[in-house]
C-alpha cells in the first residue's frame, strides 16, 4: 500500500447515522411534550420516525426543525423538507407563515433550539438511556483518552461506540464526523443507531460548545471526565472564566451521575470544588492528595510505563503505547474513569494497553530511520507545551516543530503559541495552519510577535515559511540523525481552509511525500 492509501482515513462517509428503522411517534405527543402552540386550533395528527435540522438531510417520516439563522430562515427551506418527505414542522413565530404554506403540521416554540434535545430524545425513545456512556470535556487529551475509553469497555465485554472530532464508531462500523459533538438531532439519532447495532457502552468527547449550544441535552453520563484546560475557544467564549464555567456544567446532576478529574491541573482542582456530583480525583504527578495515582512512571519513545495505585492500596501495572507525560495522564484517567463506571481494574489496564495510536495524535510517520516525524493535532498553548515538553525528554538530537493558528479563530493564541515554539523547541518553522479568510503573513506576525519574549540566547532558530507543504519538507530535509520533527496542528485533518476554499492537504502525506523527495535527493547526491 503507498501512503497515500496508508494515510486516508479508513472510513467511510454515512448517508445518515440514523436507525435503520425507527418506531412512529404521535404528533400530538409531541406537541403536549412542547405544550405547543398556546391557543393551537387543532392538535396535529401524524407521527414522526425521525428528526433534522437540515432540509436537505430530510428522509420521509421526519420531523423537520426550521431554526432562524444569520443570513436565511430554516422555513425558507420547508417546500424543500416536504419534497424529501417531511411529516411537520417545528418552528419559530418567525417561521410560523412559511411553514404553514406548504400544508404540513406546524408546531411553534419561542426558541426551537433549546428544545432540540428534548424532541430528538422523544423522537428516538430517549436512546442514550439504554447505553453506559462515558463523557471527556477539558481541552487537551479529549480524543485520545475517548479512544482509550473505547479500548477498556471492549477489554470489559462491552460492544463499543465512540462519538468524537477524529471518528465515530457504531459496533464495527466507523464514520466520519463533522463536528467534535454531533448536533443533538444526529446525536439522539446515533445513539439510536447504535442501540439498534447492539452497543451496550460509548465513549464521548464533550466539548465546550456542545454544552452551550445545547448539543447534549438529555444526555446523562454516567462517568464524566475532566482532563485539563488552558487558553482555547476565546473566539467562542467571553473569556477563559466563561470557557471553564462552561466545562463546570457537565458536572452537574442534570448531564452527569459522576465526575472524575485530574488535580494535576490547577482547574481540576477548582472544578473539585464547584462539581455538583460525586468526585474522583487522580494524578499523574503524584499528588498525595489524590484518590489514584501513577508511581514508578517510565517514559520512552515507544510508550510509557508506570504503576496505577488506588483506595485502599489496590495497585496494576499499565503499559501503553501512547509517548509523554500527558499520555499517561490520559491513560491513568481513562482507567480511573473505567473503574468508576464499573469496569473491573484489571480489565481496564488490559484494554488500554491494546490501544496503540490515535490518529492524528503523536503519530509517527515511517522515515529512513534516522530521524523521528511525528504529526500531531496540538493547536493551542497548553498543548503545544505539553507536546514539545514530552518529546523533548526522548530527543537524542535537535527538536524542530513545524506549527501555525488558524484564522478566524482565537487571535489571543497565537503569540502563546510562538512563544512555546521559540522555548522549547531548537528549530522552529512557523507556517499557515487553516487561515480561512485572514492573512497568513498577519498570523504569522502575531506568533512572531510572541516567539520574540522568548530572550535571544533562550530562543529557538525560527523560520517563517507560509507555504505549508514547503515548511514541512524544509524541516524534513534538515534533519539529521537523532533529530525529532514534528508537525504540530492539524493532526487527522485532511483538508487547508483558504480564502473560503479547502485544499486537500493531510499532514501525514506531506511529510510522507517530504521523506520520499529526502530519500531521492540523497540518491543522487
Amino acid at each position: 500500500m503507498g501512503d497515500e492509501g496508508r494515510y486516508a482515513l479508513a472510513v467511510r462517509p454515512p448517508s445518515s447515522m440514523r436507525p435503520k428503522s425507527s418506531p412512529p411517534r404521535p404528533l400530538s405527543g409531541l406537541s403536549a411534550l412542547l405544550k405547543e402552540p398556546s391557543g393551537a386550533p387543532r392538535v396535529p395528527r401524524g407521527a414522526v420516525t425521525g428528526v433534522t435540522i437540515d432540509s436537505r438531510q430530510v428522509m420521509r417520516g421526519d420531523l423537520y426543525v426550521a431554526l432562524s439563522g444569520s443570513s436565511a430562515h430554516g422555513a425558507d427551506y420547508a417546500a424543500e423538507a416536504l419534497s424529501a418527505g417531511a411529516v411537520a414542522v417545528l418552528t419559530d413565530p418567525a417561521g410560523r407563515e412559511r411553514a404553514a404554506a406548504t400544508g404540513l403540521p406546524v408546531l411553534v416554540v419561542d426558541d426551537p433550539r433549546g428544545v432540540l434535545g428534548e424532541v430528538a430524545a422523544w423522537v428516538y425513545g430517549r436512546p442514550a438511556a439504554s447505553l453506559l456512556l462515558l463523557g471527556v470535556t477539558g481541552t487537551s487529551g479529549k480524543s485520545t483518552t475517548t479512544f482509550l475509553l473505547e479500548a477498556g469497555l471492549k477489554a470489559a465485554g462491552h460492544r463499543t461506540g465512540l462519538v468524537g472530532g477524529v471518528e465515530i464508531h457504531v459496533g464495527g462500523e466507523r464514520f466520519v464526523p463533522k463536528l467534535t459533538t454531533p448536533e443533538a438531532t444526529e446525536l439522539h439519532g446515533l445513539f439510536a443507531l447504535m442501540r439498534e447495532a447492539g452497543v451496550t457502552a460509548a465513549a464521548m468527547e464533550v466539548s465546550s460548545h456542545a454544552i452551550a449550544l445545547g448539543r447534549v441535552d438529555e444526555v446523562r453520563y454516567d462517568v464524566a471526565l475532566f482532563t485539563n484546560l488552558s487558553q482555547d475557544h476565546l473566539d467562542f467564549h467571553r473569556d477563559l472564566d466563561d470557557y471553564f464555567s462552561t466545562k463546570v456544567e457537565l458536572f452537574t446532576p442534570e448531564r452527569s451521575r459522576a465526575g472524575v478529574v485530574n488535580i494535576d491541573d490547577a482547574y481540576g482542582r477548582e472544578l473539585l470544588r464547584r462539581a455538583k456530583v460525586p468526585m474522583t480525583t487522580f494524578s499523574a504527578e503524584g499528588r498525595a492528595d489524590a484518590e489514584w495515582v501513577a508511581t514508578g512512571v517510565r517514559l520512552g519513545g515507544e510508550g510509557s510505563s508506570f504503576r496505577v495505585v488506588g483506595p485502599g492500596g489496590v495497585e496494576a501495572d499499565v503499559t501503553t503505547a501512547l509517548p509523554g507525560l500527558f499520555n499517561v495522564a490520559n491513560t491513568l484517567g481513562a482507567v480511573v474513569t473505567l473503574v468508576e463506571a464499573g469496569v473491573p481494574l484489571q480489565a481496564a489496564v488490559a484494554g488500554v494497553g491494546t490501544l496503540t495510536g490515535v490518529p492524528g495524535r503523536m503519530e509517527r510517520v515511517p522515515t529512513t530511520g534516522d530521524f523521528q516525524a511525528i504529526v500531531d493535532y496540538s493547536h493551542k498553548p497548553g498543548a503545544v507545551e505539553s507536546v514539545l515538553r514530552s518529546l523533548r525528554e526522548v530527543t537524542e538530537g535537535r527538536l524542530t516543530v513545524v506549527l501555525g493558528c488558524g484564522g478566524d479563530r482565537d487571535r489571543g493564541k497565537r503569540p502563546l503559541m510562538g512563544e512555546a515554539a521559540a522555548r522549547l523547541a531548537d528549530v522552529a518553522i512557523l507556517t499557515s495552519d487553516n487561515p480561512r479568510s485572514e492573512d497568513p503573513l498577519a498570523i504569522l506576525a502575531a506568533m512572531m510577535d510572541g516567539a520574540l519574549r522568548v530572550p535571544r540566547d533562550k530562543r529557538a532558530h525560527m523560520i517563517m515559511e507560509p507555504d505549508r507543504a514547503a515548511a514541512i519538507a524544509l524541516a524534513v530535509d534538515r534533519a539529521e540523525h537523532g533529530d525529532v520533527v514534528v508537525v504540530a496542528g492539524k493532526g487527522h485533518e485532511q483538508g487547508q481552509y483558504v480564502a473560503g476554499e479547502v485544499i486537500p492537504f493531510d499532514d501525514r502525506q506531506v511529510v510522507a511525500e517530504a521523506v520520499r523527495a529526502r530519500v531521492e535527493s540523497r540518491k543522487n547526491t
